[in-house]
């Protein structure tokens, strides 16, 4: 190799480094805009409404309150609840809540109050919990035990369905569902039953681990909350939601529905969500 040739290799070397560099500092910088811009800014005075789903459901679920919500100038944000575990489902969730600038009223369904108990300690920006037909845990208290002594629920072991699935790091996962046939009675016994027939085959399953999970740092202990009390749950059981959200000093309203009480009483969901967005507005 004469020293010309090796001269223009190495010239031709430094040119593809410093393209390199180049091209790394722009998707640096547009990555950085792009999570800038991506910040959820509401387009009123009144706080961002962050609703989560629970198990067995998904975020369609509230798909009345979200029109309503709108209708009535909120700012609306519906994620998808991932249902793997309480801490990655809280973790998940608290870095959407970190996009949101201003205050939010943070909502949770079933399953869902377990994980914004967990994910709203800590951020400022949370000013009101609404929990509707839903878990709200204690310190170290496993999912389970918050409704193992309950008399009016029907979700028993023999009342899932189990599916292994494969854990992303090696390993057996086992997703839960509720039997098909099982499904209206325990979950949604005040809709239609071609409307739960429809709900049966689309849920979504939680994982079962979760179940055996502790709470830590619940939220309800520092931020005040509501809670929707549906007096015909025959998922969580109706004493033991209420025995949950009288513990958490919630103010309760009771409402004659099932535990899908956000399909089926949308209007009565919304004005609660509303009412505890009212109470603690800042002027």
């Amino acid at each position: 190799m004469t020293s010309q040739s090796l001269i223009a290799r190495i010239r031709s070397v430094r040119l593809l480094r410093a393209v390199a560099i180049i091209v790394s500092v722009l998707i640096a910088f547009a990555l950085t805009t792009s999570m800038a811009s991506s910040q959820i800014t509401p387009t009123s005075p009144k706080p961002t409404v962050v609703l989560v789903h629970g198990a067995f459901a998904d975020a369609s679920s509230w798909n009345s309150e979200i029109k309503k919500l709108q209708g009535d100038g909120y700012t609306v944000l519906a994620p998808a609840n991932p249902l793997r575990s309480i801490a990655s489902d809280a973790a998940y969730l608290r870095s959407v809540l970190a996009t949101i600038s201003g205050p939010i009223v943070l909502v949770g369904h079933s399953y869902g109050g377990a994980v914004i108990t967990n994910a709203a300690s800590g951020n400022p920006n949370v000013k009101a919990l609404v929990y509707v037909a839903a878990f709200v845990p204690d310190e170290g208290e496993p999912l389970g035990a918050t409704n193992a002594g309950s008399q009016d629920s029907l979700l028993t072991p023999d009342a899932f369905d189990i599916r292994p699935y494969p854990l992303p790091g090696g390993g057996t996962g086992f997703d839960t569902y509720i039997k098909k046939d099982r499904f209206r009675e325990i979950f949604a016994a005040d809709l239609a039953p071609p409307v739960t027939e429809v709900m049966a085959s689309t849920q979504r399953p939680i994982d079962a681990g979760i179940f055996a999970e502790p709470t830590h740092d619940p939220a309800w202990k520092t931020i005040p909350s509501w809670y929707l009390l549906p007096t015909e749950d025959r998922a969580i059981g109706t004493d033991a939601e209420r025995a949950m959200a009288v513990r958490a000093g919630s103010q309760i309203v009771e409402v004659r529905a099932s535990h899908a009480v956000l399909v089926s009483q949308p209007t009565k969901v919304t004005k609660l969500i509303e009412e505890a967005a009212e109470a603690v507005a800042t002027p």
